[in-house]
């Protein structure tokens, strides 16, 4: 391989001799060389019109492969497009077809690249939001455009009531509304598109001018446009969503993503090099002051709260404060929350539950619910004379009526008998006695009575033993001793 300055003094050689072994010798080379370095000088070199290119066994599908990816906007697979090929007549190998579609998508990209300029964005201006989707479970993100704030939430749907429930609560955690909301072309907020321009739905309209925002879509298939959002779609869901799924339930899930927001907030952005949490102090001052009646979101259905201070939802419960009995309030449900609303305020906020199922607030009862008792209410004179004993006497009473003693009705004046012989406290002592170890006939206390004090007591795990023994004659110690000795 000749340098350029060897090649040049070759030639300037053959020129001044005119012989190629000539100019060789004064080179010092071989006269092949110079004829070689001679040629490629003198003749033009072969074009791709004059020689022959060499075919592929993929050339007859060249032109299927070209229009799939011009219909497919160049995002079809050589995998599903292998199939047809073969139809088609193609008998090569899926790594040789691989290399047309790759040829094919770079020619189309590189015909329908339009070039882009990077944005500029204000403070208090824009904020962009769009919806992803992972393990069943779908992900809201907001992206404050100039100070880069990030707000991340979950919900199990997309429906319009979710989305704006979801960006009204971004707008409260910013303190403010931005000038301009910017979304693809999301179902939930597109109600058409005339001459490529989104004709957004009335509930958005309604909640925009509500908010005092213009809301902005992107162009279609254009997922550049907003890729400050997009980008903090994949973060949620590569450094949130897969390493704590699954979540219980989505309090836990938005419980998880408040967090995580609160974290990512306080780093510094590699794209802005600031944190985004203390440029959001900066642009908050700009943006617009929220309303000071909140709209409400999503359909509301109108109850009326039942004997049991309750309403039906769904083919469920849901209970609200005592005092709204036999009044209409309005249900809201949005994002797996069932809010009772009544004149205006919420009067309770419940998470959904299954049909048939009953979800109650103990506040709106005035405390748990009391465990359920039935106290004794006589009526004869024995009945009122065991009762009047105290506490003792009903707990007799209650636990002998649940040992089903069947006798107890006609001996029950026998046993209130047995005070005028044994004394007030020897009687209930003995009715204690005789709960305790469940024996309720006539014949049981006045056994009891009869065996007195020295009876042996039941004693409770860890309680001392007491014994009662007997009083016996006692003599001092010095009563044992020899005496003096002698």
């Amino acid at each position: 391989m000749k340098s350029v300055r060897q090649t040049m003094d070759i030639i300037a050689a053959y020129h001044e001799v005119g012989s190629y072994r000539g100019a060789a010798a004064m080179c010092n080379t071989t006269h092949r060389t110079v004829k070689r370095v001679v040629l490629q000088r003198t003749q033009p070199a072969p074009t791709t019109e004059n020689s022959a290119e060499r075919k592929k066994n993929y050339d007859i599908v060249a032109s299927v492969v070209a229009v799939r990816v011009k219909k497919t906007s160049g995002r079809i697979s050589a995998k599903r497009l292998l199939p047809i090929a073969r139809v088609e007549g193609y008998t090569g190998s899926a790594r040789n077809f691989r290399r047309l579609v790759a040829k094919s998508k770079r020619e189309w990209r590189e015909e329908h690249h339009r070039g882009r300029r990077p944005a500029v964005w204000s403070p208090g201006e824009t904020l962009v939001i769009d919806w992803g989707a992972e393990f069943g479970l779908h992900v809201f993100c907001a992206v404050s455009a100039w100070s880069r704030w990030r707000f991340v939430r979950f919900a199990d749907n997309e429906r319009s009531e979710t989305t704006l429930s979801m960006l009204a609560e971004c707008f409260e955690h910013l303190g403010g509304v931005a000038k301009v909301v910017l979304a693809d072309r999301m179902g939930c907020l597109k109600a058409g598109v005339v001459a490529n321009l989104v004709v957004p739905t009335a509930a958005y309209l309604r909640f925009a001018s509500q908010y005092g925002f213009r809301p902005d879509f992107c162009e279609a298939n254009d997922p550049e446009s907003k890729g400050l959002v997009e980008n903090l779609v994949g973060y949620a869901k590569a450094d949130l969503m897969v390493p704590q799924v699954p979540f219980p339930d989505l309090s836990s899930a938005n419980a998880a993503a408040a967090a995580w927001c609160e974290e990512v907030n306080a780093k510094e952005h590699s794209e802005i090099c600031a944190v985004p949490s203390v440029r959001l102090a900066v642009e908050a001052a700009l943006f617009s002051p929220l309303p000071s009646l909140r709209p409400r979101i999503g359909e509301a259905v109108i109850r009326k709260v039942d004997k049991l201070s309750c309403i039906r939802f769904g083919s469920a419960r849901y209970s609200v404060p005592m005092r709204l009995i036999g009044k209409q309030v309005e249900v809201v449900v949005t994002a797996g929350k069932l809010a009772v609303v009544h004149l205006g305020v919420e009067m309770a906020l419940h998470d959904l539950v299954a049909p048939g199922e009953t979800s109650i607030n103990d506040d709106h009862y005035g405390g748990p619910r009391p465990l359920p008792k039935r106290a004794p209410r006589p009526r004869t004179a024995a009945e009122h004379s065991l009762v009047g004993l105290g506490e003792v006497g009903m707990a007799f009473l209650t636990a002998a009526a649940a040992a089903g003693a069947s006798k107890l009705g006609s001996e029950l004046p026998a046993i209130v008998a047995l005070e005028a012989t044994y004394g007030h406290d020897a009687l209930v002592a003995a009715l204690e006695r005789a709960t305790t170890y469940s024996r309720f006939s006539l014949a049981d206390v006045r056994a009891i009575l009869d065996a007195g004090p020295g009876v042996p007591r039941l004693t409770s795990v860890g309680e001392p033993l007491s014994a009662i023994f007997p009083a016996v004659p006692t003599r001092p110690l010095s009563a044992y001793g020899f005496g003096e000795l002698s």
